[in-house]
């Protein structure tokens, strides 16, 4: 195997491991998020979410990786919330590129002066997913925090939960309420 070969398997590994990136957080003003104390997921058919079950799409993790944190934060599930939580997702097919170097160049024999410029290279494909969280009041039905985040997705089950719970943590982390100890 050359050393182009291995830097190039060395780029696509740390491209895969790159950690989830947190997109946009909305906030509304003055809201108390500590007064509220239930919550539950909006209606199932409301979001349609039999659009969301193919495989990749990880939405019963999604679900179960809130809920984990809503819990952490001291919110327990009702079927009367005080607050409603809608999730979405986006998939979309991303393409790895890198820069050429000069060394990659074409051999000329006579002199070259002009100006030789690096091009993108298309080295791979890959599936990146964005979940959106909404948290509603559910008394005044408005929406008082959103965020999105996005995370490289793998076909590999075990891989793809923590990727999901990793993406939904760091989310949180910009969560009014901290988690409790």
């Amino acid at each position: 195997m050359g050393m182009k070969t291995v830097f190039l398997l060395l780029l696509l590994s740390l491209a895969a491991c790159a950690p989830e990136q947190v997109k946009n957080i909305t906030q509304q003003s003055g809201v108390d998020f500590k007064a509220y104390k239930t919550y539950n997921f909006m209606d199932v058919n409301a979001r349609n979410e039999a659009d969301f079950q193919g495989p990749g799409t990880g939405i019963e993790t999604l679900k179960q990786a809130v809920s984990r944190e809503m819990a952490r934060r001291g919110y327990q599930q009702s079927d009367t919330p005080d607050l409603l939580v809608n999730i979405g997702v986006v998939i979309k097919d991303k393409t790895q590129t890198r820069q050429t170097t000069i060394q990659e160049a074409p051999f000329y024999i006579g002199q070259r002066n002009y100006r030789w410029q690096s091009q993108e290279v298309k080295t791979g494909t890959y599936e990146e997913g964005t979940a959106t969280v909404e948290v509603v009041d559910a008394a005044r039905n408005e929406l008082i925090w959103e965020g999105s985040v996005a995370s490289v997705l793998t076909p590999k089950p075990d891989k793809l939960t923590k990727r999901i719970n990793d993406a939904i943590r760091t989310l949180f982390d910009k969560y009014p309420v901290p988690p409790q100890s």
